[in-house]
């Protein structure tokens, strides 16, 4: 027998009484390890956000950036539209529009051609926060309002390296400008947020239609249905609305908001007066998605809030997801 497995025991069981020492003494005793519990399998994942403009599941959080666009027959093609999130048109001096864009989810390399501002710019742009706002110039009158507007000024006056002239085009219609660049120039321009549109199932109702005519003094907008795209395509003063990129503008859902349309305290060069677009306060609008139209109710109770579009009924009048294009169009035929 060998004589050192006697010792080797001993040795074994001192060390054993002195374990049992350890997790007895004083007190304290030592805690198992477990892994942490797997999540069950039947819990459900919270959905990805989407975007407050266009219901989609991209660009929820991006900064918003808007610009104004010339629409005249000699701006066009107009680049960047198709990437915008929503399309305001407003009404200005002698009865023609021009085109404000809002831009979060996607940006384009250019847009453009950029014009000036005016007052009803401002009062629209409140409900963003404090997006950047691209334009070229205005009135003299106008520039202490736009100074004290919650906005990040990015004209050529304060971010000249982001615009550049087309050669092609004359001017004024041949400045244009890289949001991205005008971006980096408002690096705490407001995120996207609610502004009052819901998307979803369009409602109960509506009136089928294949064409809807918008309007204004010295402008006509045609919204024509195309099953193919599932979208309304975009005709100006009778034409086909063509973006610079290629292709028709289209929409999936056009929204004619009926509003007060009155003088502004603002007047070009030649004694027009500019018109005041009264975007708060209530009214009725036309919503044209999924080849129908739809009568519906808006409301604005201030400038700081969004505009919540319902039913005649009082339920949420949705929007198909995508891009929205926002008429503002007066009540009356002409300014007073």
């Amino acid at each position: 027998m060998n004589r050192r497995w006697p010792a080797l025991a001993a040795v074994a069981a001192a060390c054993s009484l002195a374990i049992a020492g350890c997790s007895s003494g004083g007190g304290q005793t030592a805690k198992p390890t477990t892994a942490p519990p797997k999540p069950s399998a039947s819990a459900t994942p919270e959905p990805p956000a989407t975007s407050p403009f266009t219901g989609l599941r991209h660009g929820a959080h991006n900064p918003v950036i808007a610009v104004k666009i010339d629409n005249t027959h000699e701006a066009h093609p107009q680049a960047g539209l198709t990437k915008a999130d929503i399309v305001y048109v407003e009404q200005v001096e002698g009865g023609v529009t021009r085109l404000m864009g809002v831009f979060s989810s996607h940006l384009p390399s250019k847009f453009g051609p950029v014009r000036s501002a005016r007052i009803s710019d401002l009062h629209i742009l409140r409900q963003f926060g404090h997006p950047a706002f691209a334009y070229s110039g205005a009135q003299g009158k106008l520039k202490p309002d736009i100074k004290k507007a919650p906005l990040y000024d990015v004209s050529p006056d304060h971010a000249g390296g982001a615009y550049s002239r087309d050669g092609g085009r004359t001017v004024p219609y041949n400045l244009f400008a890289s949001p991205k660049q005008l971006l980096k120039r408002a690096p705490k321009a407001s995120r996207a947020k609610d502004i009052g549109f819901t998307f979803g199932d369009a409602p109960a109702g509506g009136k089928k239609v294949s064409s809807y005519d918008v309007r204004y003094p010295g402008a006509t907008f045609g919204f024509h249905w195309s099953s193919k795209r599932k979208k309304w395509n975009v005709r100006a003063d009778g034409s086909a609305d063509m973006a610079a990129e290629g292709g028709q503008l289209a929409a999936p859902t056009i929204v004619v908001q009926w509003a007060d349309v009155g003088r502004s305290r603002f007047h070009d060069f030649l004694g027009n007066y500019t018109p005041l677009i009264h975007s708060t306060g209530k009214g009725t609008a036309t919503v044209l998605r999924d080849g129908r139209a739809y009568k519906a109710k808006w409301s604005r109770p201030s400038e700081s809030k969004g505009t919540t579009f319902t039913t005649s009924d009082g339920k949420p009048m949705n929007f198909h997801t995508g891009q929205v294009w926002v008429l503002l169009a007066s009540k009356k035929p002409h300014v007073p």
